[in-house]
């Protein structure tokens, strides 16, 4: 649960922040002018902006319909703008009542409010409106991620209510400052918090299409600076400074700030504000002479109620009618018998779009069933293991193209069901399945690349064993690493050392005794005792005992079972074991070398996949040019932190460092996430 709150936290934190900023100083700017009567329109703008926030996300979740990414995101982008507009005009009032101002500031400042009910109302209701759509959007999608809503929600809650104590504090300071410096404080804040909206909303229309360049980058430091700290989480929700910005965005953030802020500045200067010597009896003379004014006409009142009701009470009827006429109506699931001896018994040619299909089993063995195009074997959509009499429901996209179905019962050969033409726009996403076969040749490759790591390994372990025993504890602290960093280097193989893992590079974790149990043995046990200052004699066994594993490892892999199916997943498990024990220094006995450790892990993880890569090009041509480029990033850090025979142990890493280290291994091992999806071994092959 905890997990899934802490990114609806920062966005409930980042959006709360940024519209309780633009609010809280439009309240504070009323209630110093003594125009009170003027809140209910600003809370009436925000308060048809939380009813369009929740309306939004009953929109979603009720009609369980994916909005349009490109639509989303050109929406924001259009609001954003228009919320600039908004706010410049609000911030150029506000720089007029400041040089106006004189004793009788309830008059003037009266006078200067005269921008009408519309202007607050809809200045505050943009200011929480696209944050609130974001944040809908945002719950919406993570909910459906985390398969639950608590996380998310409370995370949220918790984010909305520390932005609402923070603008609170705010609001209360600027209830007692000067109101000429306030209005002229306030005005340069929100010009620099607007322009970092238009850069952002530029951004958004981009993303969806309106505007080009969304790909010509003028900077980007993601690399360097952690975007979910709570450092970058403020920057980004004050002054929506992102580490990665296009040049529009550059340019339209820095060409507003430069232009308004000028005009602001000159504004301010030009004209101070000037003594009111208008006298007692001037007044009262000009009074007099002024023209009789016309009877008030009686006004009629509406009841203040009738507009938070309307604001309210519109967005939840459109949202009533989007989930009651736009919720998209199901097809009736097509039931689709699964047999060994017939397959696909009640299919007919389904319509594009998303679809559910009954697979019920009318045979007696268990089966596998895959929705296929039969002359490619591209799968669709698939059930593993369903069993005799039962029916599960498989949902595929379905566009235009050849479908067939694909039993596979457990001991029998395969069924394939006569094939159906789909007509109609849009396409199928697919994966061309791997067999058994297919793998067999990558996983022979990668066999003898451990093989020889291991004859290399057996060696080297015996001769940290030799520089123990001789009390040559100096060399023997550099051939143990060159040793452990042999040994990083196999991790795909991991999954058949079997015991001998634990024997040779098992960690202290768990054990009775912790570094000094008796069977806290391998890599680890010597490094301990060669940063410790143990002597020979007492690292002699240990030394030794990790030569006799290393070769009696070698021995037995051969004989080992080697799943086929396991290569692709070591692809992604080897630098997940190096993000979470060796960039935190988990797994550091004292050498400092657990870069090193990555580094070796790196190479084996370049290894796997340079046996891999003819299979993953023909499935995903796009996706080894990005792994690459992955690769080379965190390479280069590495090396970076590498001097000479010499590392940078983790804990000396500057906070810099480390994160961009974390982020390039994460991004790294995002991309390398479709791997085993890609390459797993299916019967309809």
């Amino acid at each position: 649960m905890w997990d899934d709150a802490f990114p609806s936290f920062l966005i409930g934190f980042r959006e709360g922040l940024e519209a309780g900023l633009i609010v809280s100083i439009l309240v504070a700017t009323l209630v110093r002018a003594d125009a009170r009567s003027r809140l209910p329109q600003v809370w009436t703008g925000v308060l048809a902006a939380i009813a369009l926030a929740m309306s939004f996300g009953a929109v979603l979740t009720f009609t369980a319909a994916s909005l349009s990414a490109t639509a989303q995101e050109a929406f924001g982008g259009t609001l954003s703008v228009i919320a600039v507009a908004f706010v410049t005009a609000m911030v150029f009032w506000m720089r007029r009542s400041a040089r106006s101002l004189s004793g009788e500031i309830k008059e003037k400042v009266t006078g200067a409010l005269g921008m009408g009910a519309g202007v607050l109302i809809v200045t505050s209701f943009l200011a929480v409106g696209r944050e609130g759509l974001e944040t809908a959007l945002f719950l919406w999608t993570t909910a459906q991620a985390a398969g639950e809503s608590a996380g998310p929600l409370t995370g949220a809650a918790i984010g909305l209510v520390l932005a609402a104590g923070l603008c609170w504090g705010l609001y209360r300071r600027v209830l007692k400052i000067n109101l000429t410096r306030f209005f002229t404080a306030t005005g340069a804040v929100l010009i620099v918090i607007a322009a970092g909206v238009l850069g952002y909303g530029l951004r958004d229309l981009q993303e969806g299409g309106v505007l080009p360049g969304k790909t010509a980058l003028a900077f980007d430091l993601s690399g360097s600076v952690d975007a979910g700290s709570w450092y970058g989480t403020l920057v980004q929700g004050v002054f929506n400074l992102t580490p990665a910005m296009t040049w529009l965005q550059v340019l339209g953030y820095g060409g507003y700030l430069a232009v308004v802020m000028t005009l602001f500045v000159r504004g301010v200067r030009a004209t101070e504000p000037k003594p009111d010597r208008e006298t007692r009896e001037t007044r009262e003379a000009r009074e007099k002479t002024a023209p009789p004014q016309d009877a008030p006409r009686p006004v009629r009142h509406r009841p203040g109620w009738v507009v938070p009701v309307a604001v309210v009470t519109v967005p939840a009827v459109i949202a009533g009618l989007a989930v009651a006429l736009g919720r998209p109506k199901p097809a009736a699931a097509q039931t689709v018998a699964v047999s060994e001896k017939e397959c696909g018994k009640g299919f007919s040619a389904p319509r594009p779009g998303r679809q559910t299909f009954q697979m019920h089993n009318t045979g007696d063995k268990t089966s596998e069933v895959y929705l296929v195009d039969p002359a490619t074997n591209a799968v669709y959509g698939e059930i593993e293991g369903l069993a005799p009499g039962t029916t599960r429901a498989l949902v595929a996209t379905v566009g235009g193209g050849t479908y067939a179905w694909r039993c596979v019962p457990t001991g029998g050969a395969a069924v394939t069901s006569r094939a159906v033409r789909v007509t109609g726009s849009g396409s199928a996403k697919a994966v061309v399945p791997v067999s058994a076969q297919d793998l067999a040749g990558p996983l022979a490759r990668y066999k003898a690349y451990v093989d020889q790591g291991l004859a290399t390994l057996v060696t080297q372990t015996r001769a940290l064993a030799a520089d123990v025993k001789g009390g040559r504890l100096g060399k023997a602290r550099t051939d143990w690493l060159t040793a452990h960093r042999t040994y990083a280097s196999l991790g795909a193989a991991y999954g058949t050392f079997e015991d001998f893992d634990q024997r040779i590079d098992g960690r202290a974790d768990g054990l009775p005794g912790g570094v000094h149990d008796k069977d806290f043995t391998g890599f680890l046990r010597v490094e301990y005792g060669l940063w410790h200052g143990e002597p020979a004699t007492s690292l002699t066994g240990p030394a030794e005992q990790l030569a006799v594993d290393a070769a009696g490892l070698r021995k037995a892999f051969p004989h080992q079972d080697f799943d086929p199916g396991d290569l692709p997943l070591r692809a992604h498990e080897i630098l997940e074991n190096t993000l979470q024990f060796e960039l935190t220094g988990d797994t550091d006995e004292g050498s400092g070398t657990s870069l090193a450790t990555a580094d070796a892990n790196l190479a084996g993880t370049r290894e796997l996949l340079t046996v891999l890569r003819p299979l993953l090009t023909t499935r995903s041509p796009h996706l080894l040019p990005t792994v690459d480029a992955d690769i080379a990033r965190l390479q280069a850090l590495l090396d970076a932190a590498r001097h000479g025979t010499s590392w940078t142990p983790v804990e000396r890493l500057d906070r810099t460092t480390r994160a961009r280290l974390d982020g390039a291994t994460g991004q790294l091992l995002e991309d390398l996430s479709p791997v085993p999806d890609l390459l797993e071994i299916r019967k309809s092959a």
